[in-house]
């Protein structure tokens, strides 16, 4: 997104922000306040701590005689900026009924007015200044739909009714997945990260020389199907495909499957935003752990590519696929013209690489609170590329850095193969 005039700012702030308040239309109120575990937050929360990034970062600072309609919802409403003060523990949001979810609409609707006053207000100099922050706020915005949408799955699936977010929602009819081409890629010492163009995260920075070897990647991703092969071979009791924290991981949590697939009666359905349905053999396969997706590489005699060779890959492809604003929610199989390149590389599912989240060379995280955004959790995870089907498409490129811990699934996450060259 590139927002420079005051007009186009308006407008772009207007449609994400409006677009939050529309993925909530299929709720009941219920719904609004419910944890099912940890890692995933109350759609409540979401709704306020989006706008409390704008208090935060724009309204407070920047808007003379601004006032909040509550100070405690600093408390309340920070994830994990500590610059800014102590967090309410991210465990138990879901034990808080109050504010309710009318008084933290009214609070959206109070920052919004005072938003758009603040950028009527700016002159252009002024607006300079502050476009880099509301453009970090609206992508944060982004970031949090995903989560809503994302949250909410995981949500509704404790419940034995298995309700549907939306009847609109699901699968469409997919076509017959192709079988994999390996695309070949010659080693090369190539640009890798942020071009400069627009708006990146900083994680995405510096630009910097990386050295790659040859190799191959799978032109699509790994289907459902396809899948199902791996677990009929009793892969997940086949102690040798497994990094030693996953076989822990399986085994403690009893996993033989991805997460949301459910057997009656032998036969295989899937947990979806549009309910439970039969499960699609040629959709790409997600809600796959980092441990599950390496294991299936393992179990191919392939591996999972790296971010540096994803990116490579992917830096001549248009970023069109299966987004939010299909309205599908679910990742789909497509049919794709006879090309050289890689498909299916943004939307659809997060797909899972080999690299661990670090620095690039040269990465300084940015000055103040903000600072926290992506830089001190370098540690442990791992990075996804190219989106999922609930990611706007305007929020994405082929320089994007997603990161979660290896155990995670309850994200769109899957992936693709692979390979060295055969010598």
């Amino acid at each position: 997104m590139n927002s420079s005039s005051k007009p186009n700012l308006i407008k772009e702030y207007e449609a994400i922000r409006g677009y939050t308040e529309q993925l909530c239309e299929p709720l009941e109120i219920e719904d609004f306040i419910v944890q099912s575990m940890p890692d995933v937050s109350p759609t409540r929360w979401h709704l306020a701590h989006t706008a409390w990034f704008f208090e935060t970062f724009l309204l407070k600072p920047e808007l003379a005689g601004y006032k909040t309609p509550n100070p405690l919802y600093n408390y309340l409403f920070n994830s994990y900026y500590n610059a800014i003060g102590e967090q309410y523990p991210r465990s138990e949001r879901g034990l808080l009924s109050r504010p309710t979810v009318a008084e933290v609409f009214d609070y959206r609707h109070h920052v919004d007015q005072e938003m758009l006053r603040l950028i009527k207000s700016l002159d252009e100099q002024q607006l300079s200044e502050l476009i880099p922050t509301i453009i970090l706020g609206l992508n944060h915005e982004q970031q949090h739909q995903e989560l809503m949408l994302t949250d909410i799955k995981h949500v509704l699936f404790q419940n034995p009714l298995f309700p549907a977010y939306s009847s609109s929602a699901g699968i469409k009819d997919s076509p017959q997945t192709d079988d994999v081409k390996w695309l070949a890629f010659s080693g090369d010492r190539v640009s890798h990260g942020f071009d400069g163009t627009n708006f990146s995260f900083d994680n995405e920075t510096p630009r910097h020389e990386v050295l790659l070897q040859s190799f191959e990647l799978a032109d699509r991703l790994v289907s459902n199907g396809e899948y199902l092969e791996f677990m009929e071979d009793r892969a997940y009791h086949m102690a040798h495909l497994w990094l030693s924290d996953g076989w822990a991981l399986i085994n403690r949590e009893k996993w033989e499957s991805p997460l949301y697939w459910v057997q009656e009666a032998g036969k295989w359905f899937e947990f979806t935003l549009a309910g439970l349905l039969p499960l699609e053999l040629n959709a790409p396969v997600s809600h796959v752990s980092y441990y599950e997706a390496d294991a299936y590489a393992q179990w191919s005699n392939a591996r999972l590519p790296s971010e540096f060779e994803w990116e490579y890959a992917a830096r001549d492809i248009g970023i069109e696929g299966n987004f939010a604003e299909n309205g599908v929610f679910h990742p789909m199989s497509g049919q794709f013209p006879e090309n050289k390149q890689a498909k299916q590389m943004f939307g659809d599912v997060w797909e899972w690489t080999r690299s661990p989240y670090t620095a690039y060379p040269g990465f300084k995280a940015d000055q103040g609170a903000v600072g926290e955004y992506n830089g001190k959790f370098m540690s442990s995870q791992m990075v996804l590329k190219g989106g999922s089907c609930v990611s706007s498409r305007n929020h994405l490129r082929s320089s994007y850095r997603n990161f979660f811990y290896p155990h995670s699934r309850w994200q769109f996450m899957g992936f693709r193969l692979a390979r060295d060259p055969k010598i």
